[in-house]
């Protein structure tokens, strides 16, 4: 049985989170942890989503869980996440990582303590998505340059970073199909330009608005024709799904950065 606590409870991923938790087989949820002036301190995880006691406290930090070795699951935001991290750095605690936005700098600071600990991060835990990862490589080498490629996506207009991770990656995919470097061809605003688009651009398009979980969309386009590859999430269930199906993996796994690709064997 992996112990398993969720950073963030309050939200709505990180309810999610505890959820799929609690119906995972051979996952133990060992509480979660919230702001310190969260009204939540001392109240159960199982009550925070009307499932009654279940055990699970729900603390403002994390050093009253550093006797059970847990899996830290963190969705949070970036600051609060590399606090999270240096913890589970202290405890020697596999770490799941969700929150996305990270500059280079903070993305070596977590390849740097995946050298101590287990961290699996993603920038989506959906399994549909890392099955769409692996159409996007193999659609970019068959298209190869004879089409333009555009990435679209959508969310909700909470999400704190744009494009979102999962596009970004999705680009990334496409552009190491390529043999491009995805910094220098990819165009995130085309306000004012003129003249044909090259084809070695990489374009994102974002919209944020309503209640959107997210979707992507890949486009392939030529002449005469177009090819989308599209992934919809409906329910933030796929990634708690996803997140807590990596830390039971990442339990057993010795120090080392890892992908949700790795927890699928793909």
């Amino acid at each position: 049985m992996t112990n398993i606590v969720i950073t963030g409870a309050s939200g709505r991923m990180g309810r999610a989170l505890i959820e799929a938790t609690l119906e995972t087989d051979g996952a133990m949820l060992s509480g979660a942890t919230v702001r310190p002036s969260s009204t939540l301190v001392g109240a159960d995880a199982g009550e925070l989503i009307s499932q009654g006691h279940r055990g699970a406290p729900i603390y403002s930090s994390l050093d009253l869980f550093d006797s059970l070795s847990p899996v830290v699951i963190d969705f949070t935001a970036i600051e609060a996440m590399v606090k999270h991290l240096q913890w589970c750095l202290e405890n020697d605690a596999p770490c799941v990582i969700g929150t996305t936005g990270f500059s280079e700098a903070q993305e070596a600071v977590i390849a740097e303590a995946a050298k101590a600990i287990p961290v699996v991060y993603a920038p989506n835990f959906s399994v549909g998505v890392n099955v769409v990862f692996d159409l996007l490589d193999r659609a970019s080498r068959i298209f190869g340059d004879s089409v333009d490629i555009e990435v679209l996506e959508a969310h909700h207009r909470h999400k704190g970073d744009a494009p979102s991770g999962t596009a970004l990656a999705m680009g990334r995919v496409v552009a190491n199909a390529l043999d491009r470097d995805l910094s220098q061809v990819a165009v995130f605003g085309r306000e004012g330009q003129r003249g044909a688009r090259p084809r070695e651009q990489i374009g994102f398009a974002t919209m944020r608005a309503g209640d959107v979980v997210g979707d992507h969309t890949v486009l392939f386009a030529a002449e005469g024709e177009r090819v989308e590859i599209t992934h919809k999430a409906s329910s933030r269930r796929i990634f708690a799904n996803g997140a807590v199906r990596a830390a039971i993996w990442a339990s057993e796994q010795s120090p080392g950065l890892y992908s949700m690709r790795d927890v699928l064997g793909l």
